[in-house]
């Protein structure tokens, strides 16, 4: 469909609609073409003997950000109508293929309202949130889906302080759409306008000096945080490392609140040094509690924007891995990229930063991205959008069999989606495959499309959400849902999941067709019988069998029961009796029943 066309599917079909039922050098300038940061210095005309010269010509870094990324400084004109344009554009495309980064230079922007829609980045240029105030709001809500806000995927804000203009920021989202090292010098609501139904969310890196509202939203996850007050909980808000998190409650109130977060390294971002670009790695922090940004420089590094291969839209899998050959990072500006080939992370410390919901679609049956058993690679800030042939893997971090250490330096995967189907026909046997010890999945949300086209059982048939093989992995907002067997399923030892939201597949025909040997049903996350020691808190998932209500899930969690192997605060939910859980986790735990929608809990197994 269009960029400006709205889901025409009715309203009914999709259980979303039901689902509250309960509760560089060179910068570019405005958008103009400049001029690339650096020349290849090892073509120059006639300088290489002639066997150099049949290699390809080396690859420049740095330059211009492209037409879809759009700067604004406090002096430029008609800031509120180029908003309002990308908004009207973006607002129920929510399968279009417009994306764009919306970034402000520091300073102060008076009387703005961002409205965001699909696909929509925000974010400040400064080294601190605080560097690049809007007197405003940056606003998501739900008008174009009659304020239902369980749509509200793909846009995020970033790097922004922020003084609303009725003292609350409106940020009513759902999956894949982070708030991260924000300041808000005020509330933030969480609820669409109305109080209508929500399905998000994540907050990190950030502070809201007044109180967070979550009013309808039913799960949420907020790390490294510092906020004034929470109001309440539907099913499952999960805390970690939050200055002014509420008190440990599961399941009444719903929650968990762990005092720190083990390890976390936040998000590579895009930043202005003078008027030179440049993007910040900040550093890993162990035990870690509150905002990295509060007392002035955050720790990390930096690398200027010539040492990017800087991409755009039409650029070739074999362009992008030159660039990564040659020593260069990469920088993915908004469009869609269609890959014949997986880009290949072989080197140590690279970034993969995309900008604006750059996607990245794998063609015939390629895998998109793999990365090499090394240390210290960022992923971040893009989307992988299967294609109609079947890919064994979207997204690989590590080979198989992959066993080095990197926990002085782990790979961290952040802000990176997957989607099977919804914009089209896709179709992935696994989508993302964790080899490497020590990653970092922090906020994720792979999806097998519910709704769109290219929509059934078999359609977009995806049999596994996440794979994780390798040891002493960390996932901090795991979010994976509708899968046609495992969503998720951890093999590797010592692993960790602070939150993790699921719905199993919506459209399974009948029982025999999700059945597990003798089990009713796959679990959402099961644990490899050979796990000796993992653990989790707050993970919850809900049914919606639509297609046959009469199917029953036997249980949630599966796990091998050993003392090692530690669950704290997890629930299941029958929405509106589609399909009911017969337990939590392996045999434990109340069945649902009925049309109530109220959780069935166990607050800690074994």
């Amino acid at each position: 469909m269009s960029a400006s066309s709205p889901d025409s599917r009715p309203p009914s079909i999709g259980r979303r609609t039901l689902l509250g039922a309960a509760a560089a050098a060179t910068p570019a300038v405005l958008g103009v073409a400049t001029p690339a940061a650096a020349a290849p210095s090892s073509a120059a005309a006639g300088s290489a003997p002639a066997a150099a010269r049949k290699k390809p010509r080396a690859l420049p870094g740095g330059g211009d950000l492209g037409p879809n990324v759009i700067v604004f400084d406090p002096s430029t004109p008609g800031i509120q109508a180029r908003l309002d344009q990308v908004f009207r554009q973006q607002e129920s495309a929510q399968f279009g293929t417009g994306r764009y980064a919306l970034l402000f230079k520091p300073g102060t922007y008076n009387g703005l309202n961002a409205q965001l829609g699909f696909y929509t980045s925000i974010a400040g240029l400064g080294l601190s949130p605080d560097d690049t105030t809007i007197n405003g709001d940056v606003t998501v809500d739900a008008g174009w889906f009659n304020g239902n806000a369980t749509q509200n995927f793909w846009r995020s804000a970033e790097n922004l302080a922020l003084v609303p203009v009725n003292g609350t920021n409106r940020w009513a989202v759902a999956q894949a759409a982070p708030f991260r090292r924000m300041h808000v010098r005020g509330g933030l609501n969480l609820s669409p306008t109305g109080y209508g139904w929500a399905s998000g969310g994540y907050i990190a890196d950030s502070r809201i000096d007044g109180q967070v509202g979550p009013y309808s939203q039913q799960q949420w996850y907020t790390r490294d945080s510092a906020i004034g007050s929470w109001l309440n909980g539907v099913w499952n808000m999960v805390f970690s490392g939050v200055e002014g998190a509420p008190a440990q409650s599961f399941p009444n109130p719903p929650y968990t609140t762990l005092s720190t977060t083990p390890v976390s390294r936040e998000k590579p971002f895009l930043y202005l040094q003078g008027n030179d670009y440049r993007v910040f790695l900040p550093e890993k922090r162990t035990n870690a509690r509150g905002v990295t940004w509060g007392n002035g420089t955050p720790r990390g590094t930096s690398l200027p924007l010539s040492q990017f291969y800087v991409a755009r839209p039409g650029v070739s899998a074999a362009t992008l891995n030159q660039a990564l050959a040659e020593g260069l990072h990469l920088l993915l500006t908004p469009g869609i990229y269609h890959l014949d080939r997986p880009i290949q992370v072989n080197r140590a410390g690279t970034v993969v930063l995309g900008l604006g919901y750059a996607t990245l679609i794998p063609d015939g049956g390629v895998t998109a991205v793999q990365v090499a058993d090394v240390d210290g690679v960022r992923l971040a800030g893009f989307l992988v959008d299967a294609g109609p042939v079947n890919s064994a893997t979207l997204l690989e971090i590590g080979p198989r069999g992959a066993s080095r250490d990197h926990s002085a330096n782990p790979t961290t995967v952040q802000d990176v989606f997957v989607r099977i189907g919804g914009a089209g026909a896709g179709k992935a046997t696994t989508s993302m495959v964790i080899n490497n010890r020590h990653t970092i999945i922090d906020h994720t949300w792979v999806w097998r499309a519910d709704h769109g086209e290219g929509v059934g059982w078999e359609t977009n048939r995806a049999d596994y959400g996440v794979v994780v093989n390798g040891d002493d992995v960390l996932a901090t907002g795991l979010f994976v849902e509708h899968f046609n067997k495992y969503d998720v399923q951890w093999n590797g030892q010592r692993g960790r999941t602070i939150f993790f939201q699921n719905e199993k597949a919506y459209d399974a025909p009948n029982q025999a067709a999700i059945q597990n040997g003798s089990i009713k049903g796959y679990a959402a996350y099961k644990v490899g019988d050979g796990v000796t020691t993992h653990e989790g808190w707050g993970l919850g998932s809900y049914c919606y069998y639509n297609v046959n209500p009469s199917i029953v899930q036997h249980h949630g969690f599966a796990a091998p029961v050993r003392s090692g192997v530690r669950f704290h605060n997890l629930l299941v939910v029958s929405l509106g009796g589609q399909g009911q859980y017969e337990c939590v986790i392996n045999d434990t735990g109340s069945p649902t029943s009925g049309t109530s929608t109220v959780p069935s809990t166990v607050v800690s197994y074994p």
